[in-house]
């Protein structure tokens, strides 16, 4: 991959304590309330957050005119909880095996094989959460994808937070 291009970097400021925010990256049932961009749901939600371990998610939409599917997959390369998570993604079929994401509508340049960097940091009783995308550039669909997920992960703190969750 080429170091010169902008990689997909996101910075928020959660108002949660980074045990709760790594929960939500790292336990299957809650990354699956906030995950995907609007109008996906996460059916799927397989993590065995070890290093060597093997991540899969399916990222589903339903509408009136058809239903989708798109399957991801990825090995956790780093586990420092609750600071540092770093795993690989690949576009995959529905049984793990990875797929070139051209044929899921990629541009002909996009890698087979991307990297997601995820540092957490305690700013007093907020979490600053740095997310880089390496291998999906600046500017591209997957950055308003994140950023979606990202306030989707926003709310459901808050709500966690209201509900004592």
């Amino acid at each position: 991959m080429n170091d010169e291009r902008k990689w997909v970097r996101i910075e928020r400021l959660f108002d949660g304590p980074v045990g709760t925010v790594w929960q939500l990256w790292t336990d299957p049932e809650l990354c699956k309330q906030w995950y995907g961009p609007n109008g996906m749901s996460v059916p799927t939600a397989d993590m065995d957050v070890r290093v060597g371990g093997i991540r899969k998610i399916c990222m589903a939409m339903q509408s009136s005119e058809r239903s989708m599917s798109m399957w991801f997959t990825g090995v956790y390369k780093e586990v420092q909880e609750p600071t540092r998570l770093v795993y690989t993604e690949s576009m995959c079929d529905e049984d793990g095996t990875i797929i070139p994401p051209q044929k899921m509508g990629m541009p002909d340049d996009f890698p087979d094989v991307t990297e997601v960097i995820v540092e957490l940091s305690a700013e007093g009783d907020k979490t600053r959460m740095v997310m880089i995308h390496v291998g999906v550039e600046e500017g591209t669909a997957g950055v308003g994808g994140w950023n979606q997920a990202f306030d989707k992960l926003g709310a459901l703190i808050t709500n966690l937070n209201t509900t004592g969750g």
